[in-house]
């Protein structure tokens, strides 16, 4: 990292000899369009990766520590198996998923909407959001798993305090169950917000950043840097403006959780 962000210092194509820069890569990465693109669509991935999937693994949690019936550890391994395959596969199975001969659309026409159907990964306006609903998917188990075993450590008590002072499913999930997990959300949410901002292998598998620039990520972006347009420099001073988001966003988190403690 401590080498990275000498280099961000400098004009290297990774071969050559390297030219002194100073801030003028840190200063194309604030006023360049494609970088501050790519920022962009990398902070705007934290609704799909962590935002929707905390409320998704809330809900689905809570339904299953309240109501455990016969099928819900299946219902859990479903949910959870994302974690435990390669993201490259993951990748490459939603690429097929979504073409435009692919078992989406082919649904979507036997249905009767057909007119909906299109190339979604190839769509302007719908790549962005296809793409970050494959990390909804992806990281929505891994938030369920985490809130559940909160869930499982409230104090039974609280609930039945709660019923005796007739609060229905929804109080008592407002007032004993989400602070009872507030821990766990604290991981869960400083855990898919990295995933969010460190983004690669499922933009890259299935998009490449494309069509254009729409779904182009720091995480592609600095990757394409280095290695088609050899601007090393400017790919290390990218990726020591993220880390240094990232560490910002963690921090925040961080007190947060200690004062909601």
């Amino acid at each position: 990292w401590v080498q990275s962000i000498w280099l961000s210092f400098w004009n290297w194509d990774g071969i050559g000899a390297a030219t002194w820069a100073g801030i003028e890569n840190y200063l194309r990465v604030f006023t360049d369009d494609r970088l501050l693109v790519a920022l962009r669509n990398g902070l705007g991935f934290i609704v799909f990766y962590t935002a929707f999937p905390l409320v998704l693994g809330l809900v689905i949690a809570a339904v299953i520590a309240a109501r455990p019936r016969r099928g819900s550890g299946l219902v859990r391994t479903v949910l959870f198996l994302p974690q435990i395959l390669p993201l490259v596969a993951v990748g490459v199975v939603w690429r097929y998923l979504y073409a435009a001969d692919g078992p989406i659309n082919q649904f979507l026409t036997a249905i009767g909407l057909g007119d909906v159907a299109r190339a979604w990964l190839g769509d302007f306006t719908w790549a962005y959001p296809a793409v970050g609903i494959i990390g909804t998917w992806v990281t929505t188990g891994l938030c369920m798993m985490l809130l559940l075993a909160g869930i499982q450590k409230i104090d039974p008590s609280l609930y039945e305090a709660a019923r005796l002072d007739r609060c229905g499913p929804i109080r008592q999930f407002w007032h004993v169950t989400v602070p009872g997990v507030r821990a766990e959300i604290v991981v869960a949410v400083t855990v898919t917000l990295i995933s969010a901002l460190a983004s690669f292998d499922i933009v890259y598998v299935t998009t490449g950043g494309g069509p254009g620039d729409q779904t182009i990520v720091p995480g592609v972006l600095i990757y394409k840097l280095v290695f088609t347009s050899n601007e090393v420099g400017l790919a290390c001073a990218l990726a020591t403006v993220l880390s240094a988001i990232i560490l910002v966003f963690v921090a925040v988190i961080g007190r947060v959780g200690r004062r909601s403690a």
